[in-house]
């Protein structure tokens, strides 16, 4: 990797400025367009690269306190637009940022510390984050940012939804819908190259199966819950919304 200019996470705004100058570098290749609004306004952005009918998704800023994804997301649509080979029958399409009021209220940027990360923390319960809303929501009160994305979901028909978070502590880890078998050896040689450890012990898998080191399947759409007297439930958040169309999500954990 080459130095960075600025370290630190880019906004929503900085997200939709830069996916528009793709658009205008490659116009015939890139479109950016509004697909919803937030509870407080503010516009929801994809952008798709390519137009092959096998889709893939990938979708940052659902929990406003991982802006990681956001800078991840930018990376991989600009490399889509830059590697035809990418595009080969394969369609991307990247929600910018789902859950932008949360996005507005956690404020840090840059954090140097887990105390400087914590001064302007913000996390919205889970009845208002995006992915998670329909397992503790029932459908007529989803909010307009889960509806946005499950729309994208229903247009695009996408074979892999990727689902980008981060974690305040720990290494990374892999949790998917459906076991995606030979993971575990890329996932694990990319950690290590990159120097990131693998979190083998995630708390957030706890009671799923692993295929191997750090990569978890949740449990599928018609097992019991790992959890029964837990309110809330994997298997109805937007993860699983892909699987009607043959799909299925990989939720990406990496290290603030």
């Amino acid at each position: 990797m080459g130095p960075l200019l600025e370290l630190r996470y880019p906004t929503p705004a900085e997200l939709v400025a830069a996916a528009r100058a793709l658009t205008v570098r490659s116009p015939g290749l890139c479109v950016l367009r509004q697909v919803g609004v937030s509870r407080a306004g503010r516009p929801l952005h994809l952008l798709s690269v390519g137009r092959a009918e096998r889709a893939v998704l990938v979708v940052a800023g659902a929990h406003a306190n991982e802006p990681a994804g956001g800078g991840t997301l930018l990376a991989l649509a600009r490399r889509t637009v830059r590697e035809p080979e990418l595009r080969d029958g394969t369609s991307w399409h990247f929600l910018l940022c789902a859950d932008p009021d949360g996005a507005s209220l956690h404020v840090t940027p840059s954090p140097r510390s887990l105390y400087d990360y914590h001064l302007g923390f913000f996390r919205p319960a889970g009845p208002e984050q995006p992915e998670w809303a329909p397992s503790v929501l029932p459908p007529d009160r989803l909010p307009p940012e889960t509806r946005a994305l499950t729309g994208v979901i229903d247009e695009v028909r996408p074979y892999l939804q990727v689902s980008l978070h981060g974690t305040d502590l720990g290494g990374s880890w892999v949790q998917l819908t459906r076991d995606v078998p030979g993971l575990a050896e890329p996932f694990a040689k990319s950690a290590a190259q990159l120097h990131i450890p693998v979190e083998t012990g995630a708390s957030d898998a706890a009671g799923w199966p692993a295929s191997g080191p750090g990569v978890h399947v949740m449990p599928a759409p018609e097992a019991a819950p790992a959890y029964p007297s837990l309110t809330d439930d994997a298997r109805h958040s937007t993860w699983y919304h892909a699987h009607r169309y043959g799909g299925l999500t990989a939720v990406i954990e990496v290290p603030m």
